[in-house]
């Protein structure tokens, strides 16, 4: 029997689990961080593209930027362009524990492959970018 997606599905949860203890410092929930790490990447980033970015759906989406909104992490913004779409950015707020998150990820990234040679940790990024792409393609087929 395969366990590769058991394997990942686990590593998932305790790294959901670690963003989740972190996130807590700033009274958020643990999936705050990957919207807070995409719009302080990328400010201004439509509502719809941060969906497909982060493979959550737009109601869920929605939700989730209305409530950092409230709290005072994001600005929505109609774009001017186009006024069905909604752009989306950081406050300052939100860009000053930006630094935090990321490092809090690279430790993460440090932690889980303890143990491993160089050359495998190269040969993991390599096999999980690839694994990604076919992910991609699923969501792509899906859309």
């Amino acid at each position: 029997m395969d366990l590769l997606s058991m394997d990942m599905h686990d590593i998932t949860r305790c790294q959901n689990q670690n963003r989740r203890e972190f996130m807590a410092q700033f009274e958020l929930e643990g999936l705050h961080a990957k919207y807070i790490e995409a719009l302080c990447r990328e400010p201004g980033i439509s509502q719809e593209r941060l969906s497909k970015k982060l493979y959550v759906n737009k109601s869920n989406v929605a939700r989730q930027l209305s409530s950092l909104e409230k709290l005072g992490w994001i600005i929505r913004e109609q774009d001017a362009a186009d006024k069905r779409v909604l752009r989306v950015y950081p406050t300052q707020k939100a860009e000053d524990i930006y630094s935090k998150i990321t490092a809090m990820e690279q430790q993460w990234d440090v932690f889980i492959t303890e143990g491993l040679t160089e050359e495998e940790r190269q040969i993991a990024a390599i096999l999980l970018r690839k694994m990604k792409k076919q992910a991609d393609v699923f969501m792509e087929k899906r859309a």
